[in-house]
């Protein structure tokens, strides 16, 4: 459809560039596919997405909702990230059985260990339906009662539309409501551990190499997919039988050069490609800065305490990694965005979607967009503001506050749903929240909360703070709250869940913990969040006309593509390194080399395995080396983001060389505005992969399975 004509939004390139871009697969065809062979291609459109025989769509399915992965084998071999199946690995890991820090590796099928609760999910078919989506909308006034027809039309499309009886249908909105696609997709629940490289190497350089390039992480585990005797989906038995792709990639030890084509599949989360100028301003002035200021302090007092007790860094390790992942990533983003003018770009091309509007007559429906944006980003400002302070401060960075808004919570159950649904929850929180307070530490919290609530009270608009915060002293609120508040500890938290409904609510409110919580989420449910509710909605009507707009007014040479939404996605590119600063060159590959000048022993970030220490210094480096030299990581210009970890790296032949785990620090603004210039994604080298497998675990079976192509350049 018109639709899906090709545009290239907001960038002032050369023609000859790569301009980025995330792709739906079926719809390869014309334009993508001319420019991908311009690129170095050698594959058909129809190779990567068919419905009539097998294509590379086959062999990526989505990894547990939130990753990619990619068959290897026609056994079902499935290749992901470590940090992917991290969880996995996790619930696997005993002290006798250490493979978070030892790595596993199963010796035959027998040994290979199922996991609860994952399951993968291949993509059978996609077709568009936004005519049957749509229908009967146009004539319908109220923005309500359009969502609720779409929704209605969703619910019966959903159930009527064909499918096999193992399969299942769902529609995904594109392009903010202008279009509408069906996936028929098939989930496979028995996926088995099959191998993964100690922490040590998948997890090489932590939380200080995260989003940063040079890398030198082997951020790689293997599962397998069982399936019933008729190849069919099946819950975990041990009568399943290995699952027999229509597809798998074969896997090249040729490597990788600058320049050579790169085509990335997978499952990318979320972007917002689109946002007018005024949105980006507001992250890049505020929004983000806020945050930022927020997980700085969090952090800072976190790390002191687990430079000084081994005892807290095991407690919090895991903790710090996931405050500190988005914390870098704000930095980078609002740096990037600021380096590439990115909201001038924007402002650039806002006038002339103006220009265009007129000169087609659309000024009634187009020409007013932008006072009103504006009118809306600021009207919601300080309501934007309120929200992050409330869900970083209370939500996400201070765990007592947290474990608070969950009794908030459990009151909330009670005054809408009654007794019994009270009693339930309640039953569930005393029993279920052992694990995380084996991972609390009361003094920890204690300094994190003086900080970050100084800083809620002073910085986050003042209009929405309760009382309780005016003009208060923080010293002596923390202390108070964490000497005499029942939510510092799992024994006195069950002792406030204890007695009947009328004892547990008198329990909890009297805590002062729970008092403040209650407080602060009063104000921010009754004063912030419906107005912000409201205003967003006005604002996402906004956007669909805008997107509607952008996709009216293009010339037909223009190049679009749909924001990221968790569909199955095809970015394209090519191995290339880039000039991040003034002087400073990066290359486009790295080796291990880089990993032994890292290498510091006994470090929980930098530490090396004695027998990867081994093979290197004898050079061991089997076929999978070059001229004394292994590589081990390599970026790309493929325009990725969350939930492409895992996705398969596929040269112009469609051979698997690489596994894409990251980007680069100076492009992670790619989620909001993607520039060629420093946009990178990063990728272990398959050779790599190989090699740790072969050379290091000595796991010989599972090369055994894979198909090796491409011997040494």
């Amino acid at each position: 459809m018109k639709f899906l004509r090709l545009l290239v939004l907001l960038l002032v390139v050369p023609a000859y560039a790569q301009q980025g871009g995330m792709w739906i697969p079926s719809l390869l065809k014309g334009m993508n596919e001319s420019e991908m062979k311009n690129l170095g291609m050698k594959m058909k459109a129809s190779d990567i997405y068919d419905v009539n025989k097998s294509s590379l769509k086959d062999a990526v399915p989505q990894f547990n909702g939130g990753c990619t992965s990619e068959v290897i084998s026609d056994q079902g071999l499935l290749l992901t990230n470590h940090h992917c199946g991290f969880g996995e690995i996790q619930s696997h890991s005993s002290v006798e059985n250490d493979y978070l820090t030892d790595g596993f590796w199963a010796k035959s099928l027998e040994e290979e260990l199922p996991n609860e609760d994952l399951e993968v999910t291949f993509i059978v078919k996609i077709e568009d339906v936004t005519t049957q989506v749509l229908n009967g909308v146009a004539g319908i006034s109220s923005e309500s009662d359009k969502q609720k027809k779409i929704q209605e039309n969703i619910t019966a499309l959903t159930k009527s539309s064909p499918k096999e009886s193992w399969q299942e249908n769902r529609i995904r909105t594109f392009y903010e409501g202008n279009q509408y696609i069906l996936f028929v997709i098939e989930s496979y629940t028995d996926v088995r551990l099959v191998g993964a490289p100690p922490s040590s190497i998948g997890k090489f350089g932590s939380d200080t190499d995260n989003w940063v390039w040079p890398r030198h992480t082997g951020d790689f585990s293997l599962f397998r997919i069982y399936a019933d005797k008729n190849n069919r989906p099946a819950k975990y038995s041990k009568d399943n039988v290995p699952y027999k792709p229509k597809h798998f990639l074969p896997v090249s030890i040729k490597g990788v050069e600058e320049n050579d084509f790169t085509l990335v599949f997978g499952y990318p989360g979320r972007t917002t490609e689109y946002l007018p100028s005024m949105a980006v301003e507001q992250l890049v002035n505020s929004l983000n800065p806020a945050k930022i200021e927020i997980r700085d302090r969090a952090l800072k007092v976190t790390d002191g305490f687990m430079r000084k007790d081994n005892a807290i860094k095991i407690q919090y390790a895991s903790k710090y990694a996931g405050i500190a992942n988005y914390w870098k990533k704000w930095i980078g983003e609002t740096q990037g965005l600021k380096k590439s003018n990115a909201i001038q770009i924007k402002k650039n091309f806002e006038k002339d979607f103006l220009a265009k509007a007129t000169k087609a007559g659309k000024q009634a429906e187009y020409g007013n967009l932008f006072i009103d944006f504006k009118k809306n980003y600021d009207e919601i400002a300080p309501y934007a503001l309120s929200r992050d302070y409330f869900m970083e401060v209370v939500l996400r960075n201070t765990e007592l506050l947290a474990t608070g808004y969950k009794l908030y919570q459990l009151e909330q159950i009670y005054n809408l749903r009654g007794e019994q649904s009270f009693t339930d929850r309640k039953n569930n929180l005393s029993m279920g929240m052992g694990e995380f307070y084996k991972n609390f530490n009361a003094s920890v919290d204690e300094k994190v909360f003086e900080q970050l609530i100084e800083l809620y009270a002073t910085k986050a608009p003042q209009e929405f703070l309760p009382a309780n915060l005016k003009n208060a002293d923080f010293k002596k609120l923390t202390s108070e709250i964490y000497s005499q508040s029942k939510l510092t500890s799992y024994n006195k938290f069950k002792e406030l869940l204890s007695g009947d409904t009328k004892t547990v609510l008198a329990n909890i409110n009297a805590d002062k913990g729970f008092q403040l919580v209650k407080s602060l989420a009063d104000v921010y449910l009754k004063d912030v969040n419906p107005k912000y509710e409201e205003i967003n909605s006005r604002i996402a009507a906004l956007q669909r006309t805008y997107m509607k707009g952008i996709l009216e007014l293009s010339p037909k040479e223009a190049r679009i593509f749909p924001d990221a939404n968790s569909t199955l996605r095809v970015t394209y590119g090519q191995v290339k390194g880039y000039n991040p600063n003034d002087a400073v060159s990066y290359d486009h590959t790295t080796y291990l080399d880089g990993v032994m000048e890292k290498y510091i022993p006994g470090d929980y970030e930098f530490d090396v395995p004695a027998k990867l220490v081994e093979l290197y210094n004898n050079k061991d480096y089997g076929q999978y080396g070059t001229n004394g030299k292994l590589a081990v990581n390599f970026i790309g210009t493929n325009h990725t983001t969350g939930g492409n970890s895992g996705s398969p790296a596929i040269d112009a032949k469609g051979n698997l060389v690489g596994l894409n785990f990251d980007r680069v620090w100076e492009g992670t603004m790619s989620d909001i505005f993607y520039d060629p210039a420093i946009c990178r994604n990063i990728m272990v080298d398959m050779r790599y992969v190989l090699f740790i497998i072969d050379k290091y675990a000595g796991a010989q079976r599972l090369i055994d399975e894979m198909k090796i192509v491409g011997g040494k350049k």
